[in-house]
């Protein structure tokens, strides 16, 4: 795996679909907040309960120039389920094969047990502005990125 991302470094370039078939790239997104929050799996409790936070903070995320895109391994049948019974307003990007959360530095797996999530937040310029990793706090991930956010670069 590549070394994390920190604060101050250059994010990686992706390219990665949507669950309605879009295609998104970060490139087309310079000189925007992006807020990039990884969770494991569609429908579990945490990823739940992390999604719905990021739902309930993304007009507070837009008023403030972020696009929020959610990613896991899901396929894009499982992401529109997921964002159609939890009246998601974000798109959530599949990454199957997990080659996104590594080029982003989030682990599939934390201490070979639990299963990764993180949250990065890239400023305007491209940089990372934040890096957040916790495997139980779902919530504290849209949180952090509303602070992160507002604070500036």
């Amino acid at each position: 795996m590549r070394p994390a991302l920190r604060e101050g470094d250059k994010a990686p370039d992706f390219e990665r679909t949507d669950q309605s078939g879009r295609v998104w790239r970060l490139d087309e997104l310079a000189g925007r907040w992006v807020v990039l929050f990884f969770y494991p799996r569609d429908f579990s409790p945490v990823c739940t309960r992390q999604a719905c936070a990021f739902r309930d903070l993304t007009p507070r995320l837009l008023a403030l120039g972020a696009t929020v895109l959610g990613v896991s391994g899901g396929d894009r049948e499982s992401h529109r389920a997921f964002a159609d019974r939890h009246a998601l307003p974000y798109p959530l990007l599949s990454d199957a094969d997990g080659s996104l959360a590594r080029m982003f530095g989030v682990r599939r797996r934390v201490l070979g047990l639990l299963p990764g999530r993180g949250t990065i937040v890239i400023g305007p310029s491209g940089r990372v502005v934040t890096v957040y990793r916790s495997v139980l706090a779902g919530e504290e991930h849209a949180v952090r990125a509303v602070a992160a956010v507002e604070a500036g670069e």
